[in-house]
């Protein structure tokens, strides 16, 4: 993977970002959509919403499983000089870069709601249940393993976590990082703001 410095980021909080800006303001736009009556009306919408969340829930969990399962079976050790980015700090790097695109998802999720009800919103949240699902998987390998899965900041930043750039992970130890395996935050550790 090169040699020097360079920022790693966890590869399970990187999944994971996206989920909280997809499931709140999905749940939003859903109850928003409600309240419209739509085109279709509540008693198509809902039901379509429904199969929308479960089917993107399925979806997103599965998509690109197998090239991070390869990625992380051939990931070596992190080098000593490497910098390890904080779970707070890559949460804020992914809001910044995405926060025009969620406002986008969640206009087109309420307007969506004038043909079915509730259905975009729903699309939304059960996209972030299946990157919460995909976290979770992760996290069930890295306890597994007793190690904690890293990509270069770089190739994260583009196209993902198992994005065409990423030519590889680094593991450390379980103590390395703030974030559970999976991603999650540990108790008592600050959420990034």
């Amino acid at each position: 993977m090169g040699h020097g410095a360079y920022v790693l980021r966890r590869v399970a909080v990187v999944v994971r970002a996206p989920a909280g800006w997809l499931w709140w303001p999905g749940l939003l736009a859903a109850g928003i959509g409600v309240l419209v009556p739509g085109l279709t009306g509540r008693t198509v919408g809902l039901p379509a919403g429904a199969a929308f969340f479960v089917g993107a829930a399925l979806v997103v969990f599965a998509v690109r499983r197998g090239r991070y399962a390869a990625l992380a079976a051939d990931a070596p050790r992190a080098g000593k000089a490497v910098i390890l980015q904080d779970r707070s700090v890559t949460l804020r790097i992914w809001r910044r870069a995405h926060r025009w695109w969620l406002l986008l998802a969640f206009l087109a999720a309420v307007a969506s709601s004038c043909a079915l009800p509730s259905a975009g919103g729903l699309l939304m949240a059960g996209a972030a249940l299946g990157l919460w699902g995909k976290a979770w998987w992760l996290g069930r390998w890295e306890r597994q393993h007793e190690a904690l899965l890293w990509v270069r900041a770089e190739s994260a930043g583009r196209g993902g976590a198992a994005g065409k750039e990423v030519r590889g992970y680094v593991r450390t130890g379980t103590a390395a990082g703030d974030a559970r395996p999976g991603g999650a935050r540990v108790p008592g550790v600050r959420a990034g703001r």
